[in-house]
C-alpha cells in the first residue's frame, strides 16, 4: 500500500525515533508499505518518520544512480534496523541532495565520503557493514530522519533564509508532487 509522505514542517520529522522491538507486529507489512512508497515517489530512500512512524528504521535502493557516470559503487538494496552510525570518515564531498517530505528543494550537502554503520537486516540479522560514494550519502541522509535532523539543517544561516519562504508554503501544503503527500 503506497502511504502518504509526510512534508516538512510535521513534529514526527523533528524527533529522535525509538528502536523498533523485535516483535513489531506486521513489521513485513510495514517494510513492503515503505518500498512501494518509496518506489511511487521515485525516491532513492525512505525513513518510518516520513511517514508518520517514529521508529528507527530507514531502507535504501541506489539503483537509480547506477545509470549516473559518476557512479562507481555498488547498487545497495538495503533495510536497517535500529542502526547507529559507528564511524564517520575519508574526505568530505558536496552532492546535490533533495528529500521526499521537502519537495522542490535541492542544495549541495557536504558529508564524509565513508561510513561503517552497525543495523539489523529485515529478518532481525545484526550486520556490520562500510559504505562509501553515493551509498554512505544516502544512508547518511535517511539516518538524519531517525534523529530529527534534515538535510537542509546542514545548509548555512544565509541560504536557510534564502530558502524560508519556499519551506513555509511546502509546510502548508502548497506545492506540487507526483505522489501522495500529507502536511501535519
Amino acid at each position: 500500500m503506497i502511504l502518504p509522505i509526510i512534508g516538512f514542517g510535521s513534529s514526527v520529522l523533528r524527533k529522535k525515533c525509538i528502536d523498533v522491538s523485535k516483535d513489531l507486529t506486521d513489521l513485513d507489512v510495514l517494510i513492503n508499505n515503505m518500498w512501494e512508497t518509496m518506489y511511487a515517489a521515485n525516491g532513492v530512500g525512505l525513513a518510518a518518520p516520513q511517514i508518520n512512524i517514529n521508529i528507527r528504521l530507514f531502507l535504501i535502493d541506489t539503483t537509480p544512480f547506477n545509470s549516473d557516470e559518476e557512479f562507481d559503487g555498488e547498487i545497495v538494496k538495503e533495510v536497517f534496523i535500529n542502526p547507529i552510525i559507528v564511524l564517520e570518515e575519508g574526505p568530505l564531498w558536496d552532492f546535490n541532495e533533495g528529500c521526499l517530505s521537502i519537495p522542490s528543494i535541492r542544495e549541495d550537502i557536504s558529508r564524509n565520503s565513508k561510513i561503517t554503520i552497525e543495523y539489523f537486516d529485515k529478518n532481525f540479522n545484526k550486520k556490520i557493514k562500510s559504505y562509501n560514494g553515493i551509498n554512505a550519502r544516502v544512508i547518511q541522509h535517511e539516518y538524519d530522519h531517525l534523529n530529527g535532523v534534515l538535510f537542509i539543517d546542514k545548509l548555512s544561516p544565509l541560504r536557510k533564509r534564502m530558502l524560508k519562504g519556499k519551506l513555509h508554503d511546502i509546510s502548508k501544503g502548497i506545492v506540487s508532487v507526483d505522489y501522495k503527500m500529507r502536511f501535519l
